[in-house]
């Protein structure tokens, strides 16, 4: 379901000052009201999208005789200035209705109206799920949005799968199906999700189904958009927010985070720092290492953004990430996670960072040109420990893995956006990834480093997409991307020149059609064809001491599907979509027997999927929220992918009024996640999901200050989220990953 979330934008024209306040609190997440008869007979322009509510709020409202008055963290008030009468810039003629404005999918690297966007995507709100917390992650968003699914190895270290496109349970040689960017710079290749706080973010993005001709090799899944606030340039700005938790049977927990922006030269720099630490209290215990408590986990990050205007419309942005997650066990129990203890003779800790660079070079002109340069680098890198003693061996041994993974890319493009509804978008971009994996086992104060594997990945492409208007009603967007790709591989973690093992070369060409028809003002059908490929690499090979290579694999999918958006303050957003894919030359990252990693090609999967989302805002203050997932898959063998639920579903409520001189809000959410499997070969064909939870959060607003009540898993259900921990141990009994138990977090925000 699209409700205008932050990274869409309003159309630079003019419309009521009235239809551009509703644009701006569907956009930014605020609350804005206002008693004003006068605020529709005023016409302005949109902000800039990238401004924030205070700042967009004061470009709106110069001049027009209206100011904003705060009366909570992001709630205002407009008046009359009394001692200015309002000033109308241009009458709409007489019986002219106040319309919601058009938004725009920035993520397509155009301009192109939702309306008209032929393809799904979805929005996610942190900020909105009952039970997050100031420094929540990806991870913690999945449950309430049916298309995402993930692994829970823990933060840093899981697999975010869209629209059921899986290939395995376990970290390994093959590229992510699912593309992470910051904004437009690409995080990650061959690595899992980061686990980024999402910590002072406009917007997440999810786009899905295969991206092979706007984003290259890999993404064939869709890609998840993180879109930080940028630095602004006119005003201070600062935040504190924090929180604590107490976990039924567990240990509290707690996380504080917060930003400044400070205008270096006013309408020329600024700089904006974000900062957060948090610790997630354990809750599984190990009775035969006589601890408590033992997964607990800590992660500290931050982000510094710098923005100059260097005039002509030249905009340059910097960008400085750092984040480390740690962990003091892992994250898995014996059994099928109803009961919360597990009994290793080895803690099994982990550590994980990301470190990015970002610079985006952008200069925009009045025609609607806009030309556009992003330079990234990104350094991924990992420590885990497993405990790989045999069931009656005496002693202990350890299987300690380190992973590096060094991400360089460039982009460049050119786009241009007409008023008549033709777009179009070229580029050129050009990938380095290096993937390098050491392995060690036995005694930790003795190991024996086993084979390990590097892979060095390198690609370039041009691409290119054209939207142009059939009709009135009607367009066509037509799309094609020139790659080619090698991957050469080297069998150790620090590679000799006589170890190379040269990879093919892979040339591709992945095209896009779609249509978009127009069937209302507020409505609209597409259909859309898109395809995307992985390129293969070398990778560790059933047996001791043997790598081999893997071949690419590829996707095509066909999707049609309508929405309907809302006009004005009431009414409901509607949207859903079908779609087949036809999956070959599966990669995946497997397990043997003896827990021993390998990557091989598992065969084709053929994926039909239905998807639909939904809100209702019956009046205002009061919403109803209904998303939901049913997928259907099959694998040459019979077997399912794994990590696709058939079905799985989110409701939610939330209803807010005035209290105690300020807003108070309060929400709830019913989660259901259907059950899948571990793995689509029989040893690995172990169930997982099949829960639900309930969750609940209460807060009030008043001018600066926000406070907080939230409850998650309120009925303290037991559910196994994920049917691994240790590949060393799995042949020995079950093992699972609980939800966890009932937990209360009380928080707070200050802003000003």
């Amino acid at each position: 379901m699209i409700a205008a979330p932050p990274a869409i934008a309003a159309l630079a024209q003019p419309v009521t000052l009235e239809a551009a306040l509703l644009q701006l609190a569907a956009r930014t997440g605020g609350e804005i009201v206002s008693l004003e008869p006068g605020l529709r007979t005023i016409r302005v322009e949109p902000p800039a999208p990238e401004l924030s509510l205070e700042a967009a709020l004061r470009r709106l409202l110069r001049g027009t005789g209206y100011r904003a008055e705060r009366i909570g963290a992001r709630s205002y008030r407009i008046v009359r200035v009394a001692e200015r009468r309002p000033a109308p810039r241009v009458s709409p003629p007489p019986g002219e209705q106040a319309s919601a404005p058009d938004v725009i999918v920035t993520a397509s690297k155009q301009r192109v109206p939702l309306l008209r966007f032929p393809a799904s995507i979805t929005p996610i709100a942190p900020q909105d799920a009952p039970a997050s917390g100031p420094t929540s992650a990806l991870g913690d968003t999945v449950r309430s949005t049916p298309v995402l699914q993930t692994t829970a190895l823990g933060p840093g270290r899981d697999k975010i799968f869209i629209r059921g496109i899986a290939d395995s349970s376990f970290n390994g040689a093959t590229q992510a199906t699912t593309g992470y960017y910051l904004d437009d710079v690409q995080m990650s290749y061959s690595t899992p999700e980061p686990g980024l706080a999402l910590v002072d973010v406009r917007s997440v993005e999810v786009m899905e189904g295969p991206q092979g001709t706007l984003y290259g090799a890999g993404a064939i899944g869709g890609i998840i958009r993180i879109v930080p606030n940028p630095a602004q340039l006119d005003s201070f700005h600062a935040a504190i927010a924090g929180s604590g938790a107490m976990t039924v049977g567990g240990r509290p927990g707690g996380d504080l985070s917060g930003f400044v922006n400070l205008p270096v030269s006013r309408d020329v720099a600024a700089v904006r720092l974000v900062g957060y630490r948090s610790h997630d209290g354990g809750y599984i215990d190990d009775p035969l290492l006589g601890r408590r408590a033992i997964n607990a986990v800590d992660r500290v990050g931050g982000r510094v953004t710098l923005r100059v205007e260097a005039g002509d419309g030249w905009q340059v942005d910097t960008t400085g990430l750092g984040q480390r997650i740690s962990a003091g066990d892992a994250q898995y129990v014996d059994g099928d996670g109803r009961e919360l203890t597990r009994a290793t003779r080895l803690a099994q800790p982990y550590w994980n960072s990301i470190l990015l660079g970002r610079l985006s070079i952008r200069k925009r002109w009045a025609g609607g040109l806009e030309f556009v340069s992003v330079s990234g680098v990104s350094q991924y890198d990992a420590n885990d420990q497993f405990d790989a003693t045999p069931r009656a061996a005496p002693g202990t041994i350890g299987y300690v893995t380190t992973r590096s993974n060094l991400l360089l890319t460039e982009e460049v493009r050119l786009s241009r956006s007409r008023a008549n509804g033709e777009s179009w978008v070229v580029g050129l971009a050009v990938l380095r990834n290096r993937d390098a994996e050491n392995r060690q086992l036995g005694p930790l104060n003795d190991p024996t480093e086993i084979i390990g594997v590097t892979n060095v990945s390198q690609n370039v492409s041009l691409f290119g997409e054209w939207t142009r208007p059939l009709a009135a009603s009607l367009s066509a967007t037509l799309g094609l991307r020139a790659t080619e790709a090698r991957v050469d591989g080297y069998p150790s973690l620090k590679p000799r020149a006589g170890d190379l093992v040269r990879g093919r070369m892979t040339r591709r060409i992945d095209p896009t059609l779609a249509l978009s028809w127009q069937l209302a003002p507020r409505l609209s059908l597409y259909g859309r064809l898109q395809s995307g490929f992985r390129t293969g690499g070398l990778a560790v090979a059933r047996g001791i001491g043997r790598v081999a290579e893997f071949k690419s694999d590829s996707i095509g999918m066909g999707e049609i599907g309508i929405r309907h958006l809302r006009d004005g303050p009431t009414g409901v957003n509607f949207s859903a979509a079908l779609s087949y894919a036809h999956w070959d030359d599966i990669q995946a990252d497997l397990i043997d027997r003896r827990g021993q990693p390998y990557t091989a090609n598992i065969g084709n999967a053929r994926i039909l999927t239905g998807e639909v989302s939904a809100d209702w805002v019956p009046v205002p203050r009061l919403r109803f929220d209904l998303s939901a997932l049913y997928t259907v898959n099959h694998v040459t063998d019979g077997q399912r992918l794994p990590n696709t639920p058939p079905f799985s579903a989110h409701s939610a409520a939330s209803y807010s009024w005035g209290a105690f001189g300020g807003t108070m809000r309060t929400s709830g959410a019913f989660d259901y996640i259907g059950r899948s499997v571990l793995g689509t070969s029989r040893y690995l064909d172990l169930e997982q999901g099949g829960y639900a939870v309930l969750s609940a959060r209460t807060e009030w607003s008043r001018r600066d200050l926000t406070l907080w009540l939230s409850a998650d898993n309120i009925t303290d259900s037991r559910g196994n989220r994920f049917a691994f921990g240790n590949a060393f141990t799995l042949a020995n009994g079950a093992q699972g990953t609980p939800l966890r138990p009932a937990t209360v977090m009380l928080g707070f925000r200050i802003e000003r």
